[in-house]
């Protein structure tokens, strides 16, 4: 219920919209936690391109990010690990990961396999001699790449 300035309340009356937050964010942040979630969206700043190629973050629980190794990576980020949560930290700005926790798997978990490229199409050629009319280069390109894509067959 609303309030007046006298502090009386009125059934019915809009809430203030900070009062309907937490009902809307509680379940988001029961599933990830708004620090655990800037880890995954910035991980590869955080740690290096180097690093992200071989690692990904899984989770994020009671201050222990679990994170995704490949090979034989973890024992060296055990060595890393004071230096690692350093930067997490630094980089939340608060302190939000105490441990880190290594699980053996590729990079970024099962990723889907990519389809085996399909042959260039013939381009027909009333299209083929407009492209050939534009000058050489990245537009006559892609725009021809564009063309292959839309006469492919498929």
């Amino acid at each position: 219920m609303a309030k007046d300035g006298d502090g009386r309340r009125f059934p019915g009356a809009p809430l203030p919209l900070g009062a309907l937050i937490p009902g809307v964010t509680r379940p988001a942040f029961r599933k990830r936690s708004p620090g655990g979630a800037q880890v995954l969206a910035d991980w590869a700043q955080i740690v290096g391109p180097a690093l992200a190629a071989v690692t990904s973050p899984l989770r994020l629980s009671a201050g222990t990010l679990t994170l995704a190794c490949a090979g034989p990576v973890a024992m060296e980020l055990q060595h890393l690990a004071p230096e690692l949560i350093g930067r997490i930290n630094g980089h939340l700005g608060r302190v939000t990961v105490e441990r880190l926790r290594f699980v053996q798997q590729a990079a970024g978990g099962a990723r889907p396999s990519v389809a085996p490229a399909r042959p260039d199409a013939p381009v027909p050629t009333g299209v083929r001699a407009r492209l050939e009319a534009l000058p050489e280069g990245d537009l006559r390109q892609a725009l021809e790449n564009l063309a292959r894509g839309v006469y492919r067959k498929g």
